[in-house]
C-alpha cells in the first residue's frame, strides 16, 4: 500500500539545508567515484547491444509524482495551482527536455500527444488515485523510436553518401524556436542536415591539425604559400574524391594492403578485436605465418574512414547512454520538467542526484578518490584525487580502464557498456570496505587485465576549496606593492542525507576564508581580491557569515516567503576578519550566494565591485525536501524516492532591491564578449521569476567607494583603452555579434576554411604580438589550505603570466582568447597557432590583471588603517 502523507504546518519543516543552488548546465558527464553509506546495486552483466525495451512506470513512481506535484502546488513561492495551463506547460517543457533542437519528434507525434495537454495534472495530483506517470514513458518510448531511427538512418548515410561540400548551403544550428518536423521524412532531412555539419566540423578539424603540424615542420623554411601548397597536396583531392574512394571500397573487398572498409557501426559496438592487416606482398589469411622479424603496420586509415568512425562511434554512444536508462531516469526529468514550469531552479532529485547534490555541498566523499568518464563502451579513470585510496595505492593512473566491479568476498561484474551511474553506484560503498576493481591499464591491449583491490575511504574535493595567491608587483615609487587574492569557487557547507554512520568531516566556506584571510594578513598584504566569477552559489547560511568576516554585524540579505513575510538574516558575529581595502571581481557566472555577498558589500560601500555588465541574477532561495516523509510505502519496497529542491523564497539585498532577473551591476565594468550574450544569465532561462523590490534594512555605510569610483572608473577606463588584451575583446565583441545576428552556419567547405584561416591568421598576430611582451615584474605565491597553517611562504610560482591563470582556474584567463572561443563556439576557430611547442605566449587574465591595477589605485586613493572600525 502506498499513499501520500499530507504535510501540515510543523511537518513543512523538512528543511534538510536552505541552499542557493547553481544553475544547472548540461556537459559530458563526470562522477566522482565516491557517497554515503550506500548499498552496492546487483546489476547483471551487460552486453554489447543497443536493443531499446520501452520503459514502463515503476511501482512508487506515481506516488512520488503525486508528491512532488502536492509539493509544487501547495508551497512553491509562487503558490501557482497545478490547472490546465500549468499542465500544458508541462507537455511543451518535457518534450523539449527530451527533444531541445526540436529534431526527433514530428507533428503526427505531438498530435498523438496532444489530448495529455489538459490532462497530466489530474493524472499527476494527487486524488483517489495516486498518480499516473505512464505518459512519460509512452513519450519517452517514442522518443527512443526516433534516436533509433536517427541512428540507423546517420549508419546508412555513412556508409553510403557522398558527403561534398562545394554549395553554398547554410545550417540553423539553433532550431530551440523553430517548430518540429511535419513528418518522418521532414526529420530524416534535418538529420541528414545536421550530419553533414558534424562531418564537415570533423574535416575542418583534421585540415588544421594538419596545417599546424606541416607549419611546424616547415618553419623558417618556406613562406605562406608553400605552406598551404604542402597542405593541398598532403589533404586528400577532394570532398567527392573522398567519398568516391570509401564507396568503391564498401562495394567489395579490399585489395592486399588496403584499409580494411569500416564495418557498419552495430558491428563495432562489441568488444576490441583484434584484426589481421596483411601487408603487400605478405601471404594471405590462412597461409604460412609471417616471419617473426617483419614489423607489420596496418596502412594509415583516410581522414574519411577516420571521421566515419568517430560519427558512428559518436552516435551509437549516444543510443547507447539512453539505452540504458531505466524507469527512475524517466521519472526524473519528467518531474524536472514540471518542476522548471515554477521556475528554473526547482528540482527532483532521485536517489543518485540527491547523492551527488550532498557531495557537491560537502567537498568531500566515501569511496576509492577517482572521476571517471565513458568512453566507447568503458569506465575510463579521468583523473585521480589527492588523498584518496587510488592514488595512493599506486597501482592505479589515469586512463585505466575498469572493465569488471567485485565486492569482498563477492564475483566480479562485468561494467564494460554498462551506464555510468550504474558502474559508479558498484564502485563507491561505505568507508572501511573493499572493492576489487579489473582493469586494463593504460595503454595496454583490450587482453591485458590487472586485478586491484582498494579499501574505501573520506576523500577532501581540495580543488574545489578556498585557496589563495599573494602578488607581488612594482608600486608608483619604486617598491614593491603586495596584494592578495582568494578564489572562491562555491560556498560549501556540510549536508549530509544519507544514514550512515560514516559523516562527512564539518566544512565551512567561512572557515576556510577566515584561514586565507588570516595568512594574507600575517603576510602583509595592503588589499585583498574576492574572485568569485564562476562561483554559482551554494549554502546562503555560508554567504551570511562569510559576508560577516569583512564587517560587524548587519543585515545580509532580507529574505520574503510565498506568504509575503519579511525576514531579515544578519551576520551573528560583531568580529570583523578583514577590515583593509576590498574588490570583489565578478562576472555574468556568479550567481546566488555570490550576488548576496557582492550585493550587501555594495550597499554597505564597503567593497568595489568589478566585472561584467552585471552578475548572473539568481535571487531565489532553494529548500531541499525528501520526499519519504510523504510517502507511506510497503515494507518490499525500499527504493528510496528521492527529494524535491523547492524554490520558496525570494531574497533582497538590504537596501530592498531583488537581484533575481537584474543581478548585481559592478561598479566598474569592464569589456566582455559575455556582457553581449543573450544566453547566459538568469534572463536565458525559462519561467525566471520577475525583478522587484521591498522595503530596505537599516544597516551601516561605510562610504568606501562613492568617493572614488569616479576617479578609479577614469583611471581604469584610460589603461583598458590602451590595453592590447582588452583591444582583442573588443575585436570578439564585434565578430560575436556578426554570429549572433546571423544564426546559421556555412555548410561550404572553402567557405569554412576561409574562416579558419582568418581566425587561425588573427590568433597568430595576437600571439606574435604576446611574444613581444616583456614578462610581467611580478611574483606569485600560492597558498592552499594547507600551507596557511604553515610558516611563511612557498616558492614563488615560475612564468607568472601562465601561472596566474593556472591558478586562477578561470576559462577566463586570457580574456581575449576566451573571448574569442566564446564567439566561434559554433564553428573551428583554427585558434591554435603555427608556433612550435614552447613559444607560445604564456596565458594572460586580462581581467584579473586590469583589477590588480584598480586594486593599487583603490589604495592611493583610500585613508590609511583599519577601514571598517577606525572612526566608527
Amino acid at each position: 500500500m502506498i499513499t501520500i502523507a499530507r504535510l501540515t504546518p510543523r511537518s513543512r519543516l523538512l528543511i534538510l539545508s536552505l541552499c542557493l543552488a547553481a544553475p544547472l548546465c548540461l556537459a559530458e558527464p563526470v562522477v566522482r567515484l565516491a557517497s554515503a553509506d550506500q548499498p552496492a546495486l546487483s546489476v547483471a552483466s551487460t552486453s554489447a547491444t543497443n536493443v531499446f525495451h520501452p520503459i514502463s512506470p515503476g511501482p512508487v513512481d506515481g506516488a512520488i509524482a503525486s508528491a512532488t506535484a502536492y509539493m509544487l502546488t501547495n508551497y512553491h513561492y509562487l503558490k501557482k495551482p497545478f490547472d490546465e495551463a500549468v499542465s500544458s506547460q508541462f507537455l511543451d517543457r518535457y518534450l523539449e527536455t527530451l527533444d531541445p533542437q526540436h529534431i526527433h519528434f514530428t507533428q503526427a507525434d505531438l498530435a498523438e500527444f496532444e489530448p495529455y495537454r489538459t490532462n497530466l495534472n489530474h493524472l499527476t495530483l494527487p486524488g483517489q488515485h495516486l498518480g499516473d506517470t505512464r505518459p512519460a514513458c509512452e513519450i519517452f518510448n517514442r522518443y527512443m523510436e526516433r534516436l533509433q531511427q536517427r541512428t540507423a538512418y546517420a549508419d546508412e548515410l555513412l556508409q553510403h553518401e557522398k558527403f561534398t561540400f562545394d554549395k553554398d548551403e547554410r545550417i540553423l544550428i539553433n532550431r530551440k524556436q523553430v517548430p518540429y518536423p511535419a513528418d518522418l521524412d521532414e526529420a530524416k532531412k534535418l538529420w541528414r542536415e545536421r550530419l553533414r555539419f558534424e562531418y564537415l566540423q570533423e574535416l575542418l578539424g583534421k585540415i588544421g591539425a594538419r596545417k599546424k603540424n606541416l607549419a611546424a615542420a616547415t618553419k623558417n623554411k618556406g613562406s605562406r604559400a608553400e605552406t598551404n601548397a604542402m597542405v593541398k597536396s598532403a589533404a586528400p583531392t577532394g570532398s567527392a574524391a573522398r567519398a568516391d574512394a570509401r564507396r568503391a571500397q564498401a562495394l567489395g573487398s579490399p585489395k592486399v594492403g588496403e584499409q580494411k572498409p569500416a564495418m557498419p557501426a552495430a558491428a563495432e559496438e562489441g568488444r576490441p578485436k583484434a584484426e589481421v592487416v596483411v601487408k603487400p606482398g605478405a601471404p594471405e589469411a590462412g597461409t604460412a605465418p609471417l616471419a617473426a622479424s617483419t614489423n607489420v603496420v596496418p596502412p594509415k586509415k583516410t581522414d574519411d574512414e577516420e571521421i566515419v568512425e568517430t560519427l558512428s562511434h559518436r552516435y551509437h554512444r549516444t543510443l547507447r547512454f539512453f539505452v540504458e536508462w531505466d524507469n527512475e531516469d524517466v521519472l526524473q526529468t519528467y518531474l524536472t520538467a514540471l518542476a522548471r514550469v515554477y521556475d528554473p531552479h526547482s528540482d527532483y532529485l532521485d536517489r543518485r542526484q540527491l547523492e551527488q547534490f550532498s557531495i557537491s555541498m560537502n567537498l568531500s566523499l566515501f569511496g576509492i578518490g577517482a572521476e571517471l568518464i565513458s568512453e566507447d563502451g568503458y569506465c575510463k579513470i579521468r583523473r585521480l584525487l589527492p588523498g584518496g585510496p587510488a592514488i595512493k595505492s599506486k597501482l592505479i593512473k589515469e586512463n585505466d580502464r575498469i572493465v569488471a566491479v567485485a565486492q569482498s568476498n563477492q564475483p566480479p561484474v562485468d561494467v564494460v557498456e554498462m551506464s555510468l551511474n550504474k558502474a559508479v553506484q558498484l564502485i563507491r560503498g561505505p568507508k572501511g570496505t573493499e572493492v576489487q576493481l579489473t582493469i586494463i591499464p593504460a595503454g595496454a591491449g583490450a587482453s591485458t587485465r590487472t586485478v586491484i583491490s582498494l579499501v574505501r575511504d573520506q576523500i577532501a574535493l581540495e580543488d574545489s576549496a578556498a585557496k589563495a595567491r599573494i602578488i607581488d608587483m612594482p608600486d608608483r615609487h619604486g617598491g614593491t606593492l603586495r596584494l592578495g587574492v582568494i578564489d572562491l569557487p562555491s560556498f560549501y557547507a556540510t549536508f549530509d542525507t544519507s544514514a550512515s554512520k560514516d559523516k562527512p568531516e564539518p566544512k565551512s566556506t567561512t572557515t576556510d576564508v577566515a584561514k586565507l584571510l588570516d595568512k594574507l594578513k600575517q603576510e602583509k598584504v595592503a588589499g585583498v581580491i574576492l574572485d568569485l566569477r564562476l562561483n554559482g552559489g551554494g549554502s546562503l547560511d555560508e554567504a551570511i557569515k562569510l559576508t560577516g568576516l569583512f564587517v560587524r554585524t548587519n543585515p545580509v540579505v532580507l529574505i520574503r516567503d510565498e506568504q509575503g513575510r519579511k525576514q531579515e538574516a544578519d551576520d551573528p558575529d560583531p568580529s570583523v576578519r578583514y577590515e583593509g581595502p576590498l574588490v570583489v571581481l565578478t562576472s555574468r557566472h556568479s550567481a546566488s550566494a555570490s550576488e548576496i555577498l557582492a550585493g550587501a558589500l555594495q550597499d554597505y560601500g564597503r567593497a568595489l565591485i568589478v566585472g561584467d555588465s552585471s552578475t548572473h541574477g539568481k535571487g531565489t532561495v532553494q529548500q531541499v525536501n525528501q520526499l519519504r516523509s510523504l510517502i507511506r510505502m510497503d515494507r518490499s519496497l525500499t527504493n528510496d524516492p528521492g527529494a524535491l529542491k523547492l524554490t520558496i523564497k525570494k531574497f533582497f539585498r538590504p537596501s530592498g532591491a531583488s537581484t533575481q532577473l537584474k543581478g548585481v551591476i559592478p561598479d566598474i565594468v569592464l569589456p566582455s564578449v559575455a556582457n553581449e550574450s543573450k544566453d547566459i544569465g538568469e534572463s536565458a532561462l525559462d519561467n525566471p521569476l520577475p525583478w522587484d523590490t521591498i522595503s530596505g534594512a537599516k544597516f551601516d555605510h561605510f562610504n568606501l567607494v562613492d568617493p572614488y569610483v569616479g576617479e578609479l572608473r577614469r583611471r581604469s577606463g584610460d589603461r583598458v583603452a590602451a590595453d592590447k588584451d582588452f583591444a582583442y575583446v573588443r575585436e570578439d565583441i564585434g565578430l560575436f555579434k556578426k554570429r549572433q545576428a546571423d544564426k546559421t552556419i556555412s555548410l561550404n567547405e572553402q567557405q569554412r576554411l576561409k574562416e579558419q584561416d582568418e581566425n587561425e591568421a588573427r590568433q597568430k598576430g595576437r600571439d606574435k604580438e604576446r611574444l613581444t611582451r616583456p614578462e610581467l615584474q611580478q611574483k606569485v605565491y600560492e597558498i592552499t589550505l594547507k600551507l596557511a597553517d604553515q610558516p611563511g611562504l612557498p616558492p614563488p610560482v615560475t612564468r607568472t603570466n601562465a601561472a596566474l591563470a593556472k591558478l586562477s582556474g578561470h576559462p577566463m584567463a586570457g580574456a581575449s582568447d576566451a573571448a574569442s572561443k566564446s564567439a566561434a563556439a559554433a564553428a573551428p576557430s583554427g585558434d591554435d597557432a603555427d608556433d612550435v611547442e614552447g613559444e607560445k605566449p604564456p596565458p594572460t587574465d586580462a581581467t584579473m590583471l586590469e583589477a590588480e591595477h584598480i586594486l593599487a589605485d583603490y589604495l592611493s586613493l583610500l585613508p590609511k588603517g583599519n577601514l571598517v572600525t577606525d572612526g566608527r
